[in-house]
């Protein structure tokens, strides 16, 4: 039998690269990696990036990302993969991340000599030799004028799917064109680090993807074009005909076949000259694209920050949250909350209540998880009991944007009294605390969660949590308590490949759908649960759901309380 095609999705993150290979029934067959600080040379860097602290600038050398595409691919070979056999390539970028490409750079790429590497060939196509990370936070005057441009923050976000933010690619261009005038002046296309990847491939500058376009506070999402006043301001003095020509097209189809690899990586490494190069998005729209998720749908990555995402046809643009269109399905959009305080705040209460037992558990979550568990739902250890809630942020947060701090109050719902407290026992703390982030989730997703039938309210079909906190169980159970599913809480188990998963996935549908076939057809078809996802929890529970979803507009009240007493100075 004729070996499976095969297809490689890498990840571009901030502090490897790693590449992927999946076959044509989506099993992974190869994966090799390279860390930057640990493997890469020649680089001053620390966690994969460089820092001027001055003027909180965080960014990392564009020749490091060259480094480790040779390493990678070579590795993969040593490994024994057949490069013949590949058919499709695509990738994942950390998002917001620029790169800036010089008037020599098309000509350069265009005449890689596959007997020098990446690195050799290319450190003199880049107007500026260093990206911004999404770490980066230099951009709070570009940030206010990006918010003031279309009337405020709210219409800000409703043109492009988000406020502004530092890390987002608009403001950073905005402050690159005054900080470096003159190199920006002589830099010809500007990529995302998606579609720089992709660019390497191919061999020219290839076009941004329609979802990681989004995270630029560029685009307009319902016009389906790049915004002409937010152009105008990014532009300055340059002109938006300037600033259009360096940006470029951005093709609808994510699974547009761009072209065939370059001839350096089929003379140096053996890929067949019909490999085909598929639109690389950015690293959030696919991680959704790691399991065909379907709309309704939702996913929580629980790491040291919490991530919200969902796939929905429903555009409902927030200040307080982020749209981008979705990177496969033309009418579904992708809904994501970004949390900094996630793990490192439930952390703290661990640790608390391991030094309160002064005992040293086998797992370091045994304490925690089984006094959470056993403390019953929000305020229902009697009727008449308050509800306890509280904002735990050990770092500074944006949704709400709020300094570092505790604050803890107790709620009746009844009443819809709502009173600060002292403070609470770590063992309340242990539910208090993941009930208040999942509820934070709740308050801002509901809107956008659809009845699945007449006799259930508005829930997730189903919640799949990714990330670490995933192992924990007395978040896998509170999280099917509050945010609802209505066939369970799934735990997908991928490890820390669900970006490279999902663009390996978005190559196997670009290059093997039928006419009008969707990605979530074509993945779902292929897609064994059993293998990828396991049942951890029940989700939706008639009478605690509703009791949660009295507790959300307490929650919602104590966050406009602390907003306010904090940004009025009290």
């Amino acid at each position: 039998m004729a070996s499976q095609p095969l297809y490689i999705g890498f990840d571009l993150s901030t502090q490897q690269l790693k590449g992927l290979v999946v076959n044509s029934e989506l099993k992974v067959e190869y994966i090799a990696k390279f860390d930057f600080d640990a493997d890469s040379t020649g680089f001053s860097i620390k966690k994969g990036v460089m820092t001027n602290e001055a003027e909180h600038e965080v960014f990392a050398p564009v020749a490091l990302w060259l480094q480790a595409l040779d390493t990678v691919l070579d590795s993969l070979r040593k490994q024994g993969l057949d490069f013949k056999r590949v058919k499709g390539i695509s990738a994942a970028g950390q998002q917001h991340g620029s790169v800036y490409w010089n008037t020599e750079a098309e000509q350069l790429l265009k005449s890689l000599d596959s007997k020098k590497s990446l690195e050799e060939q290319l450190h003199d196509a880049f107007s500026h030799p260093y990206s911004p990370n999404w770490q980066d936070s230099s951009t709070q005057k570009e940030c206010d004028e990006f918010d003031a441009c279309l009337g405020g923050q709210e219409q800000l976000a409703q043109a492009t799917g988000s406020k502004a933010h530092h890390r987002f690619t608009g403001p950073q261009i905005l402050r690159f064109t005054r900080k470096h005038p003159d190199v920006y002046q002589k830099t010809a296309r500007i990529s995302l680090v998606s579609s720089f990847l992709a660019s390497l491939f191919l061999g020219h500058i290839a076009p941004f993807d329609i979802s990681d376009v989004c995270g630029m506070d560029l685009w307009n999402i319902k016009q389906g074009a790049y915004d002409e006043s937010l152009l105008k301001l990014c532009a300055g003095k340059f002109g938006v005909e300037d600033l259009k020509k360096k940006l470029g097209e951005v093709p609808e189809d994510g699974g547009l076949h761009l072209g065939p690899v370059h001839p350096y990586f089929t003379q140096r490494y053996g890929f067949s000259s019909d490999c085909t190069v598929i639109p690389a998005t950015g690293d959030n729209p696919a991680t959704i694209l790691a399991l065909p998720l379907l709309p309704s749908d939702a996913m929580v990555s629980l790491g040291t920050s919490t991530t919200f995402l969902m796939s929905t046809p429903s555009y409902k643009p927030d200040p307080a949250t982020h749209f981008f269109n979705h990177p496969t399905t033309p009418g579904l959009y992708m809904f994501m909350l970004c949390y900094k305080n996630g793990g490192l705040a439930r952390e703290h209460v661990r640790d608390a209540i391991n030094q309160l037992k002064k005992d040293t558990p086998a797992h370091p979550w045994a304490n925690f998880d089984e006094i959470a568990l056993k403390t019953p739902a929000l305020g229902q250890q009697d009727r008449t009991d308050p509800m306890k809630l509280g904002l735990f942020f050990p770092r500074p947060e944006i949704v709400p944007n709020l300094p570092s701090g505790q604050w803890r109050f107790t709620y009746d719902p009844a009443t819809g009294n709502l009173e600060t407290t002292d403070g609470l026992t770590p063992e309340e703390e242990a539910r208090a605390i993941v009930e208040s982030q999942l509820l934070s989730l709740r308050l801002r997703s509901r809107e956008l969660t659809q009845s699945p039938g007449n006799d259930l309210p508005a829930q997730p079909r189903r919640v799949y949590l990714v990330g670490g906190g995933s192992k924990n169980k007395a978040i896998a159970q509170i999280a099917g308590e509050i945010l609802g599913g209505v066939e369970g809480v799934y735990k997908l188990d991928v490890g820390d490949n669900a970006c490279a998963l999902g663009a390996a996935y978005k190559a196997v549908w670009g290059l093997e759908r039928q006419p009008n076939q969707t990605f979530e057809d074509l993945i779902g078809q292929r897609w064994k649960e059993d293998e990828f996802i396991e049942k951890i929890a029940e989700g939706y529970q008639k009478g605690v759901y509703e009791h949660y979803g009295k507790a959300v507009e307490g929650f919602a009240k104590m966050e406009e309380l602390v907003v306010r007493q904090v940004h009025q100075g009290k």
